[in-house]
């Protein structure tokens, strides 16, 4: 497939061109239709809300409020006051779309209750006939418009509410841009050459387009949440460009190594392409697993996160390879072409820092994983304090119109009026527990509105903030003890006892949903490695990777440690549904680094049986490449503190702190040094297992035209060897027997694989090398170690005799 997509460049460029453009006239036409769906079946807060539509169906939409506050000394009482503002709030009333205003100006009554003590704030009540996520922003703006022009010198009028959110919203894409133009940056230092620094950007721009364009037709046929979206050009820009670049840096090697531009391209595809693929197809797993949380909530965020995925893994396998048949040699900067046509081709072997860093975690594993897993303990402390729940307006940020009025109705009426608790009676009677309710500790105020259709709403304003652990106590006795003792069957609601229901659904389920996904991620590492202890490491630095990075969610969002220089508002619990997302995206990234990383170990321990020396080319290979994935994804993920959405830039934060800590940390120095550390036991697979596992091969086949191993025994004459050499000699046990059918394989610096025969009945043999210089000769043999030696071949034939040993290990001198 590769080949052909190479070769028919315009045709694939064309069609991918046309599904973006007709899917974005679909999309604009039929614009959106995203519902959030907090709710849980089976709850109490579920069961009082469905008692609230059926009783006040006009008033079941949602409810914003216009604050308003005069000077010291003045009241909002006042003529001048009234004067501006009773107008302003007529008008609102006569909108289409709003079903009702609340003013302190109708009645005595209502002005007691709107009016703070003090006489100097005031709150008017707007009910939209829809909810928030529903209403028009149109006309949310002209509510707000007009309630502003209201104010004067001494009179201050904010307004807050879910709908007023939605319209301070930054601009839609603001964050994907800055995100693409810091990930632009890291492409151009990493690849010194414009066209390849495109390349990443222009597969994962198409991917997250398209992703995003059939998340909007398919928000008309299933709920999909509003931050569904943004959570999937976050992960499908990550993984896009990510994806992309593993392909490209695996191109340019191929052309820079002395391969012709489309034999590089298709072995690319074939290689870092399949770990694409099945690096994808990990993180789609793992977003179904929150499918086992059974919330409607998630299930949008499932189809949407999975969907960008798909389209980016279907990019970086179809578009690239047009694109690298336009690029041709271009793919590489100006520079290197100039030394490749003056120098030839680079050597095949790692060199330079990578390299470096990877032979030092091979002398020092004890003393490297010590050190990682002190740091990421260190990271994981805060997380013993994480607290579920919802964040609010309370945490926005100061200039804010919502934040200034939560702030004034706290100021004005106590600091548990922005989260009402309604208690909902199938009763028209309810004097008794009216006045048990406004005994019960914990509660500031209680108001009883005239009952409809046999059911009665009473407002209970807790004395303490929303987000307060003795408000969600407060729910808890209402429903234990309160309502019972009255003897009436009542329900309580409201937003705060909603998210509290959802923080509890979420914290019981939890379990089962980390369980699936590192169930399902170790099923298909087994498969892919053939080997118990691989995928077992995999799920370990998972959940190592999980809890520091929550670690370091808590202590920015909750403690609210650096909230200020990051411009996120005020600290706050951590929102109940972003675990469960995080734990997603972070298993199946995570995930990405292991495939891409372990398989390259793999594909070494395969050649050579050799674990020392496939744990070190591995890492000396990939580690760069993972780094520079890694730095862009950080980019990627950090620019989503500017969504203006509190909930995008904690999960930005999180993933930015959780891949920067697995890649940098896990992947380059304690993954490596664990497994030096385990040794030939990270390949270990029982042969029934082995039998009954179904074949799934990350690696590319080998060549099937490759010649198979054939003996060797005679030695050829100098003039037949053509002004090639040879190294030969005899494969012995310890005590001088000689080993039959023994395996050697002369191999590269780079471990392309040059040569392959097999001993004797004698124990000789003879290997061909292409021309004088190093080489590893690597020998296997059923029932001896391993052994591999580099051998340095001069223009005659090198004599070279190994000795193999039982139950001996060997690594590369």
């Amino acid at each position: 497939m590769a080949r052909w997509c190479y070769r028919h460049r315009l045709v694939v460029l064309v069609l991918w061109v046309g599904a973006l453009f007709g899917l974005g006239a679909a999309g604009t036409s039929a614009g959106t239709d995203y519902s959030n769906v907090f709710s849980l079946p089976d709850t109490d807060s579920k069961r009082a809300y469905d008692l609230m539509t059926k009783a006040f169906p006009e008033s079941s939409g949602d409810t914003d409020t216009v604050v308003w506050r005069v000077d010291e000394g003045a009241s909002a009482r006042d003529t001048d006051v009234r004067s501006r503002v009773e107008p302003a709030l007529k008008e609102i009333a006569g909108m289409k779309g709003v079903g009702e205003v609340t003013s302190p100006y109708a009645s005595k009554a209502a002005g007691a209750a709107q009016i703070s003590g003090d006489g100097r704030i005031a709150y008017a009540q707007v009910t939209f006939a829809q909810e928030a996520n529903s209403v028009p922003k149109e006309l949310v703006q002209d509510v707000v418009d007009t309630a502003q022009r209201a104010e004067r010198d001494g009179l201050q009028v904010e307004l807050g509410g879910q709908a007023i959110t939605r319209i301070q919203e930054p601009p839609t894409g603001i964050a994907e841009m800055v995100g693409i133009a810091a990930a632009a940056v890291v492409l151009f230092l990493a690849f010194g050459s414009l066209f390849a620094m495109v390349l990443p950007i222009v597969v994962a721009v198409f991917g997250v387009g398209l992703g995003m364009l059939s998340t909007m037709l398919l928000s008309h046929v299933t709920d999909i949440p509003e931050v569904a979206p943004l959570l999937g050009s976050l992960i499908g820009l990550g993984v896009g460009i990510d994806y992309a670049l593993f392909i490209v840096t695996r191109h340019r090697r191929g052309i820079l190594r002395g391969m012709e531009p489309e034999k590089s391209a298709v072995q690319a595809l074939n290689t870092s392409g399949r770990a694409v693929l099945f690096a994808g197809g990990t993180v789609c797993i793992a977003l179904a697993g929150m499918l086992v949380m059974n919330m409607r909530f998630l299930d949008g965020v499932v189809i949407a996160a999975s969907l960008t995925v798909v389209l980016s893994v279907l990019a970086a396998i179809t578009l690239l390879p047009s694109l690298l048949g336009l690029l041709g040699p271009r793919v590489l900067s100006r520079r290197q072409r100039r030394r490749l046509a003056a120098t030839g081709p680079e050597p095949a072997e790692a060199s330079g820092l990578a390299a470096r860093w990877s032979s030092y975690v091979q002398k020092r594993p004890r003393s490297i994983a010590a050190l990682a897993l002190v740091v990421m303990a260190f990271l994981a402390l805060p997380l013993l304090s994480l607290r579920l729940g919802a964040t609010d307006q309370g945490n926005h940020q100061e200039s804010t119109t919502t934040r200034q009025a939560y702030d004034m109705l706290a100021e004005g009426f106590g600091p548990g009026f922005n989260g009402p608790l309604q208690v909902v009676a199938e009763e028209t009677d309810t004097g008794a527990l009216v006045s048990t309710i406004r005994g019960t500790e914990g509660v500031a105020r209680v108001a009883a509105a005239p009952p409809a259709d046999g059911i009665s709403v009473i407002t209970v304003v807790p004395t303490t903030s929303p987000q307060s652990e003795e408000t969600d106590r407060l729910i808890d006795r209402l429903r234990d003890d309160v309502i019972p003792e009255a003897g009436v069957e009542a329900h309580v609601g409201g937003v705060t006892a909603v998210f509290k229901d959802f923080a509890a659904v979420t914290g019981d389920r939890l379990p089962y949903f980390v369980g699936a996904i590192i169930a399902l991620g170790f099923l298909l590492l087994l498969i892919a490695f053939r080997s118990l202890v691989v995928p077992l490491t995999a799920a370990l630095m998972n959940l190592i990777a999980a809890a520091a990075s929550f670690g370091v969610l808590v202590a920015v969002f909750q403690w609210g440690w650096g909230t200020e220089i990051l411009g996120v508002g005020k600290e706050g619990p951590i929102t109940a549904f972003l675990p469960v997302i995080m734990l997603s995206l972070l298993f199946g990234l995570s995930m990405d680094y292991q495939v891409f990383l372990v398989s390259r170990m793999h594909e070494e321990w395969v050649h050579t049986k050799d674990n020392a020396r496939a744990v070190r080319v591995g890492l000396a290979e990939t580690s760069r490449v993972i780094n520079c994935a890694a730095l862009i994804m950080i980019c990627v993920f950090s620019a989503f503190v500017l969504s203006g959405d509190m909930e995008g830039a904690m999960a930005g934060i999180g993933l930015a702190a959780a891949v920067a800590l697995d890649a940098f940390i896990l992947r380059t120095a304690l993954v490596p040094a664990a497994m030096h550390l385990l040794g030939r036991a990270n390949w270990w697979l029982p042969a029934g297992l082995e039998k009954r596992l179904p074949h799934l091969a990350v690696e590319p086949r080998e060549d099937p035209e490759a010649p198979l191993p054939v003996p060797h025994a005679r030695v050829p004459e100098p003039h037949e060897a053509g002004g090639a050499s040879v190294v030969h000699g005899f494969i012995r046990t310890a005590e001088g027997e000689p080993v039959e059918g023994a395996t050697l394989t002369l191999l590269s610096k780079g471990g392309r694989q040059l040569d392959r025969v097999l001993s004797l009945a004698d124990g000789s043999y003879i290997v061909a090398a292409p021309s004088p210089g190093a080489y590893l000769l690597a020998v296997t043999a059923p029932g001896y170690a391993a052994r591999a030696r580099h051998v340095v071949v001069a223009d005659e034939p090198l004599v070279y005799d190994v000795e193999l040993a039982v139950g001996e290990m060997d690594t590369v001198n």
